[in-house]
């Protein structure tokens, strides 16, 4: 039988495609290169052609997972009847929702992140997903411009730096991880409950806008 050659996209896809199945069933750090090579029935230097190590794998399949939920969001995005303010609400509720959802099947493999040693690594996918999200969040900032409903010198930046905030939760999420069944979980849920209330105060304020406009988590929600 002849060999069949793929396209290097599509290679690298089925790769991605094998890695995220064994990320969920196992979890990150228990599934090796070997299991996701056999797994793609590829060689290890096919393997190699495309990723230099787990580490770029999850980066890049950080990746690809928000633009799959940027694709999911494209009513939000292209209906012509909402405000910039309407839009930037609805499409981060939407997000809070999927981030829920997928929650179950996420957690073994992206709570390693938060851990001390993986601080780096931490900074790799966040950079990555913010990479898939600053031209989205441009877009919706640019509107409320347009309508005077934001006030910002410059739109790219000021996603950039709305959506940096959201690292600056690392140490509050990592501790609510940490806490978790433990007796100290309330007091840091409610932490984060209230670093997520003034997140949002923050934004609020970067693009100009009365306290309370952007609609963050409600308490109890614990979201990260």
């Amino acid at each position: 039988m002849p060999r069949v050659v793929k396209h290097p996209d599509a290679r690298r896809n089925e790769l991605l495609d094998c890695a995220q199945a064994l990320f969920f069933e196992r979890g990150f750090e228990r599934t090796t290169i070997s299991d996701i090579i056999e797994k793609a029935s590829v060689s290890k230097g096919g393997f190699y052609h495309h990723f230099s190590s787990k580490e770029e794998m999850l980066e890049a399949l950080a990746a690809r997972l928000a633009e799959e939920a940027v694709a999911k969001v494209q009513d939000v995005l292209q209906d012509p009847g909402l405000g910039a303010l309407d839009r930037l609400n609805r499409f981060l509720a939407r997000a809070r929702q999927m981030k829920v959802e997928d929650a179950p099947k996420l957690r073994a493999t992206f709570d390693i992140i938060f851990r001390p040693e993986n601080y780096v690594l931490y900074h790799r996918l966040n950079a990555a997903v913010i990479a898939v999200m600053v031209p989205v969040l441009e877009g919706i900032i640019a509107q409320g411009m347009q309508e005077g409903v934001f006030s910002v010198p410059n739109a790219r930046s000021a996603a950039e730096i709305v959506l940096q905030l959201g690292s600056s939760t690392h140490d509050i999420v990592a501790s609510a991880i940490e806490a978790s069944g433990t007796a100290e979980a309330a007091a840091t849920a409610d932490a984060l409950d209230e670093r997520l209330r003034f997140q949002g105060i923050a934004v609020d304020r970067i693009l100009g806008l009365p306290d309370g406009s952007i609609a963050y988590p409600n308490p109890g929600s614990r979201e990260p």
